[in-house]
């Protein structure tokens, strides 16, 4: 395995207990990260730094903004990425995350919003259950910072017969993801039919959501899965897979495409 980005970690100073032993530790690094479109800022997220085009590309993608590209302009300050986006209409993102916002305890807004921006995913995909069940071993096992902090998240795209296509790692379970799909979005890879994700925490409805926009039939997650997320993954044909761990899972939904 390759050693955790520098850019990812930072040495901090701490104290064993019981015994108070003087040490330095490594830790994650967490800081803001602005996401601007046409000069506009649209959103800012805390995240650990490295691939913050594809964490923006990733977010934009599942917004609904249709982003074309991201980079860092040389006249920006640090940790901001401006994105190209076709058709960007401030007026309608705001409205939008109006509606995100003032719907947040309403699951039946919360999914009607998600139809508006993801078709129900539609692949006729089916996956051994030992492979769908193996996936966050896998994922464990290229999870550098992780391994050194024990504070990162991660999320991994992979075949459909288990081998490992992008691997991302972030403070954030949504960064994470967002990083994985913008990855798949500057390869081509969308949507993601023929793929499966894997995330190494629960199964919010946030990252259902992202992985019905992206395409993506089948979601497995080491922890359990929220009720949200599971009428999201009805409501979108979306198989969810939770607690997959030593060779088992729980299969929420869409059960046909473990076999």
């Amino acid at each position: 395995m390759a050693e955790a980005p520098a850019y990812s970690t930072r040495r901090v100073e701490v104290s064993r207990a019981p015994g108070g032993r003087a040490e330095r530790d490594l830790v994650a690094v967490e800081e803001p990260l602005e996401i601007r479109i046409a000069g506009e800022p649209v959103a800012v997220t805390m995240r650990t730094p490295g691939h913050d085009e594809e964490l923006a590309l990733g977010f934009c993608l599942t917004e609904g903004l249709a982003p074309v590209g991201a980079g860092v302009p040389a006249d920006l300050p640090a940790n901001t990425v401006e994105v190209e986006a076709n058709g960007f209409d401030p007026e309608r993102l705001r409205r939008h995350f109006y509606t995100s916002s003032s719907c947040g305890v309403c699951g039946k807004g919360a999914i009607e919003a998600v139809r508006v921006e993801a078709p129900r995913v539609v692949s006729e995909l089916r996956v051994p259950a030992a492979v769908a069940a193996s996936l966050p071993e896998r994922l464990l096992e290229d999870q550098a910072a992780f391994l050194a902090t024990g504070g990162l998240h991660a999320s991994g795209l992979f075949t459909a017969d288990g081998r490992l296509v992008c691997l991302r790692e972030d403070v954030g379970r949504h960064n994470a993801l967002d990083k994985v799909v913008g990855r798949a979005f500057l390869d081509g890879l969308l949507p993601l039919e023929a793929h499966l994700l894997c995330v190494s925490g629960r199964l919010s409805f946030e990252l259902v959501q992202k992985a019905a926009v992206a395409g993506c039939p089948l979601v497995v997650g080491v922890g359990a899965a929220s009720s949200l997320a599971v009428e999201l993954a009805v409501d979108r044909g979306v198989t969810l897979c939770g607690f997959a761990r030593r060779g088992e899972m729980t299969v929420y939904t869409e059960r046909w495409r473990i076999v």
